[in-house]
């Protein structure tokens, strides 16, 4: 059930950068200027941690690697 509701859709080079991307823009509301707006890290934590972006399910993207199909 929950893999239809969140696909596995990014690569794991682009999970590391989202995690990576979420962890600074969350230190800004701590250091730097302070400003809730920071808080918007959330997103790409949760998503690179997820695997998972609701936007690349609605338009049907994936950056996963394609699977090999091999025939017998």
């Amino acid at each position: 059930m929950l893999s239809k509701l969140l696909p596995k859709n990014e690569h794991v080079v682009e999970r590391v950068i989202r995690v990576v991307l979420g962890l600074v823009l969350i230190a800004l509301v701590f250091t730097g200027p302070q400003t809730p707006w920071g808080l918007l890290g959330l997103i790409p934590l949760a998503t690179g941690l997820l695997g998972s972006c609701p936007l690349y399910t609605l338009f049907g993207i994936s950056t996963c690697a394609m699977k090999k199909v091999t025939h017998s």
